[in-house]
């Protein structure tokens, strides 16, 4: 590539990593393959997905690209071995991510890797080895801690009283009743789901689920009063 055209290219990656939808439609015009309902980080200069080798990379669908999160197809290793062996050793890999993928913040995706399905990726992992479909993984390197079932039955349970805390959090910091508004995640707590509330994001929250939930949530909870009284605030 001569300089003007790195110059070029260098100008197009910067104005693409203004907004979201432009590093997106920059990625897929090199020919990244990714799916569809993507969600990218505001931050979209903390995200650095490799280009070397654009046919390397697939993401699926429903994926969350968080904050400072790396995908590498090339390791940059070969330097240390061309100044000592005077070799040029290429090296490179495939980097594949499934449908319904969550990044914590902080992670970086190296080559030669596969992440399934359904998958959630902890805080600060480091991925260097495939990840199962439905399964949680965290750390550095990252490995699998949790079925992605055993996370949704803990979670059910730890949810309620993670609200009930939350509930009296706010009487104890401001002095005052809560308000429902402020339980934009816990509505299904304390609402049935044929229950709209106009200060709740109740289908935006929910999005494609919201049908399901609609036929189907039974709350913990007879309504926010009871959900308020359980916590301890009359």
């Amino acid at each position: 590539m001569s300089r003007i055209k790195k110059k070029l290219e260098n100008l197009r990656l910067k104005w693409a990593r203004t907004s979201p939808k432009r590093y997106l439609k920059f990625l897929k015009k090199k020919g990244i393959v990714i799916g569809d309902n993507i969600w990218m980080t505001p931050d979209v200069k903390s995200v650095s997905i490799d280009i070397t080798r654009p046919s390397l990379i697939e993401i699926g669908s429903n994926v969350r690209l968080n904050r400072n999160l790396t995908i590498l197809t090339h390791d940059g290793g070969f330097y240390v071995l061309l100044n000592k062996y005077k070799e040029f050793i290429p090296q490179s890999g495939r980097v594949k991510i499934g449908n319904n993928v969550y990044f914590g913040r902080n992670c970086s995706v190296f080559k030669n890797v596969e992440i399934g399905d359904n998958v959630i990726i902890g805080n600060g992992s480091i991925v260097t080895k495939n990840i199962p479909s439905n399964s949680v993984a965290v750390g550095a390197p990252a490995k699998v801690v949790s079925s992605l079932e055993d996370y949704y039955n803990k979670r059910k349970k730890l949810s309620v009283d993670e609200a009930l805390n939350y509930a009296k959090s706010i009487q104890e910091r401001f002095n005052r009743k809560p308000k429902i508004e402020e339980f934009w995640e816990e509505f299904p707590l304390f609402l049935k789901g044929d229950e709209l509330n106009d200060k709740l994001p109740i289908k935006r929250q929910l999005g494609e689920a919201y049908s399901h939930y609609k036929a189907n949530n039974n709350p913990v909870f007879d309504g926010f009063e009871d959900f308020l009284r359980k916590a301890g605030i009359e």
